[in-house]
């Protein structure tokens, strides 16, 4: 009998731990999903992602980045 309650406690210390990972603070459903959109504003090559964000809050978005092969500046924002 006493192996069974041993046993017991081990699973419920591991079902415990696995709920209290899964309970995190994201973990409400209401995580924000990142949109992007290609900058209208933004000229030439996309060297530094610092410009890329900066022209990009001017055109209301929280940040920017460089990407692809022909290095275009994509602005981001929450949906």
């Amino acid at each position: 009998m006493g192996y069974s309650m041993r046993l017991f406690a081990t699973f419920f210390l591991v079902a415990m731990l696995l709920l209290s990972t899964e309970m995190g603070p994201m973990s409400s459903g209401a995580e924000a999903r990142t949109c992007e959109s290609q900058s209208h504003s933004f000229k030439g090559p996309c060297v530094g992602d610092t410009n890329c964000a900066s022209v990009c809050q001017t055109e209301g978005f929280i940040g920017g980045d460089c990407r692809g092969l022909r290095r275009q500046c994509f602005c981001t924002r929450n949906c």
